[in-house]
């Protein structure tokens, strides 16, 4: 059962890049939601959308505190987080590529940085605080970007 843990809690592996396994992450993500939008799953049907990033962000909490004994407190193996904050950058933003791109590097910005009470998130216990701070990078995120579509 640990195992299935760890695949999820890394996303599919991506934790374990030896380069920004958060930024791999978010990638993979981003990838996802390109095949989402391809199929029309996201456009056809934002609730789909929104079901996934919620049971995603519920078995990332629940992956993240299986593990953190083992891994610790908020290890960079762990980038469950990183995909949820990435589906809430791009969550009821027009698909394109350039959109796409703008969510990936504000995500990671918000993610990395961590302004305006993102890294407070951090302080929460076990699997909680490695979400929460990413679903409010996502959040924030978001907000700009939809700043940036409405202004272009």
């Amino acid at each position: 059962m640990r195992i299935i843990y760890k695949i999820i809690a890394s996303f599919f592996g991506t934790g374990y890049s030896p380069f920004a396994p958060g930024t791999a992450g978010a990638l993979l993500a981003a990838a996802i939601y390109v095949l989402f939008q391809h199929f029309q799953i996201v456009i056809v049907n934002h609730f789909v959308f929104i079901a996934l990033i919620f049971s995603t962000t519920i078995i990332g909490i629940f992956s993240a505190n299986k593990l953190t004994t083992e891994w610790g407190k908020d290890p960079s193996k762990v980038v469950i987080d990183e995909a949820v904050g990435m589906w809430i950058t791009m969550l009821f933003v027009p698909f394109s590529f350039l959109n796409l791109v703008i969510g990936i590097t504000l995500f990671r910005l918000f993610d990395i940085f961590k302004p305006l009470g993102i890294r407070n998130l951090e302080k929460l216990n076990g699997g909680l605080g490695i979400m929460a701070d990413d679903v409010l990078a996502g959040i924030y995120a978001n907000v700009v970007l939809q700043i940036i579509v409405l202004l272009v």
